[in-house]
């Protein structure tokens, strides 16, 4: 179970434990070590573990702490705000489904401790509102603990989110957790300094939050051993497409795409890897030759790609890319927000065109145009948050990959 700090405790059947159940196993243990210890003494051992966030972007958990004002020294008045984020609809995630709905205690366990390290008043676990069973554990899960005492003086609750994908950049989902059309803020100020509602907000993904407690039941050098490389701890990372036995699977951050896809019971299909993201939907593809690459955000960016989720996706060699490329930017441009031009204007275009492509419909001036967009979009800061070079890093790393797919669909609709 200590190699295995996130699942160890699952139930084959994903049932959620009860409150008596999860203690048995050792559960709040943390809790209760850290109402011993400074907020500060918290941060530190979060820095120590070298834990960066899981959400997508990998920021540093503890140096993302350390900018939360302490209780009582930020101005105006109110409380600070710690928000758990659990809506997930990045292409290719489901791994914190996973944990809310087997796992909603070590998810409250790990909220506890970082409110107590962030100064955090109130938690707000914002769940994908199609998630619920997950609502419902987690719900039951902070009833059990308010009941038991456990909360001390946090107060904690569920949010149903309405479903964007948007939401995933944390100062859009503060504007949608104030009522507002979810888009993304201008920072500075950044929500560690003005967050929900005006307040100092922290807000962390389902996955960081729960290995939290792991971190001060293992002590931080035991944590970081977990891993291969100097980023700490395991990784809950999914395996899906033409793969055997898609699934999640738990390892040490810095484990290879061939061992993840070995786990999931190899290539299916033709059974020949063709290429593969490493990250989830918004990262550019990867060939057969990176398959021994380490898979953590160091690694990964290093080599052109973004680790983003974690959740490799696999196509084989029979699988259509410029189908598959169209599919996702599809959902990028409906998912976009529509608050800069790039992103409202480019993306439905680009989709446009990668569906002609997909029928076979392409023109030679599509393909240069599909060119020019990835290039000049996919760089970030492009536009004002990152959904579009998201969107663009697939697209631009899949001319080039398949470069012969897209001539091959260019020459149909050229005979046309």
């Amino acid at each position: 179970m200590t190699d295995l700090p996130l699942t160890g405790r699952a139930r084959p059947d994903r049932r959620p434990h009860t409150l008596a159940e999860w203690r048995a196993l050792g559960g709040y243990e943390a809790v209760e070590r850290a109402r011993s210890m400074a907020p500060a003494e918290i941060i530190d051992m979060v820095e120590a573990a070298h834990l960066n966030g899981r959400g997508g972007a990998g920021f540093p958990a503890g140096r993302k702490w350390r900018f939360m004002p302490e209780r009582g020294t930020s101005p105006g008045e109110g409380p600070s705000y710690l928000i758990v984020n659990g809506d997930e609809m990045e292409p290719g995630a489901f791994k914190d489904r996973f944990l809310l709905e087997a796992l909603p205690h070590q998810v409250i366990e790990g909220a506890i401790i970082t409110a107590r390290g962030t100064h955090a008043d109130e938690a707000i676990v914002l769940i994908r509102d199609e998630y619920r069973p997950g609502i419902a554990a987690v719900e039951r899960a902070i009833h059990e603990a308010r009941d038991a005492g456990l909360l001390g003086d946090l107060t904690i609750r569920v949010h149903p989110s309405a479903g964007r994908y948007i939401v995933g950049e944390e100062t859009a989902l503060i504007t949608a957790l104030e009522g507002h059309r979810a888009v993304p803020r201008k920072r500075p100020p950044f929500p560690a300094q003005s967050g929900l509602w005006g307040r100092p907000t922290t807000v962390n993904n389902v996955e960081t939050i729960s290995l939290v407690p792991h971190i001060l039941s293992l002590g931080p050098q035991r944590f970081r051993a977990l891993s291969r490389t100097e980023e700490g701890g395991t990784k809950l990372y999914g395996v899906s497409g033409r793969v055997k036995r898609p699934g999640l699977f738990e390892a040490p951050m810095g484990t290879t795409a061939r061992e993840l896809i070995e786990r999931a019971g190899g290539v299916s299909g033709d059974g020949q890897l063709r290429a593969f993201q490493p990250g989830g939907g918004a990262s550019g593809f990867f060939g057969p030759d990176r398959l021994d690459l380490p898979l953590d955000f160091g690694h990964v960016a290093k080599a052109g790609s973004m680790f983003g989720t974690g959740m490799l996706i696999v196509l084989d060699g029979t699988a259509c890319p410029v189908g598959f490329l169209a599919r996702h930017m599809r959902f990028y441009a409906r998912e976009s927000c529509g608050w800069c031009t790039p992103c409202r204007e480019g993306l439905p275009l680009v989709a446009k065109i990668l569906d002609r492509f997909a029928a076979g419909q392409g023109r030679r001036a599509d393909l240069e145009l599909l060119q020019m967009t990835a290039a000049e979009a996919a760089p970030r800061g492009r536009s004002f948050c990152d959904l579009m070079g998201g969107a663009m890093a697939p697209l631009a790393s899949g001319l080039s990959m398949f470069a012969a797919e897209f001539e091959a669909r260019l020459a149909e609709g050229e005979r046309a």
